[in-house]
C-alpha cells in the first residue's frame, strides 16, 4: 500500500482513481499528475515502483495544496468571513445555506432535522 500526502491509497485500483482518495485531488488533477510523472493512465498502484511513487509524491508536494493544508486554508477562509460579520459569514455562523438557496422548504442538510413547534396549528381551507 502506497502512502502519498499522509493517505494510504488502495493497492488494487488504477493510480488515477487511487489519487482521488487524497482530499483536494479530483479526476482532472489526478490525470495531470500522472501526465507530469510520465506514467500511463492504465497503471495500477500495485505495479508502481518506489521511484514512481516518489515522483508522484514530489509533484503533489511541490505543486498542489492537499489534505491538511487545504482543509486548514478552507477553515481559515470561513473563519475570516465569520469574523468580518459579512452576510456569508453570518450564514456560516447560523448554520444556514450560504449561497442563496431557499430555506422555507428544503435546506435540511444545513439546518438539521425538522422540529415541531408546540401550539402551531395547520390552517385548513373550508
Amino acid at each position: 500500500m502506497a502512502r502519498i500526502a499522509g493517505v494510504n491509497i488502495p493497492t488494487a485500483k488504477r493510480v488515477v482513481i487511487a489519487l482521488q482518495y487524497i482530499h483536494g485531488i479530483g479526476p482532472a488533477l489526478a490525470g495531470q499528475i500522472m501526465e507530469k510523472a510520465g506514467l500511463p493512465l492504465a497503471k495500477r498502484v500495485s505495479q508502481l515502483t518506489e521511484d514512481e511513487v516518489v515522483r508522484i509524491r514530489e509533484i503533489i508536494d511541490r505543486e498542489h495544496k492537499v489534505e491538511g493544508d487545504l482543509r486548514r486554508e478552507v477553515a481559515m477562509n470561513i473563519k475570516r468571513l465569520m469574523d468580518l460579520g459579512c452576510y456569508r459569514g453570518l450564514r456560516h455562523r447560523k448554520g444556514l445555506p450560504v449561497r442563496g438557496q431557499r430555506t422555507h422548504t428544503n435546506a435540511r442538510t444545513r439546518k438539521g432535522r425538522g422540529r415541531a413547534i408546540a401550539g402551531k396549528k395547520i390552517a385548513t381551507k373550508k
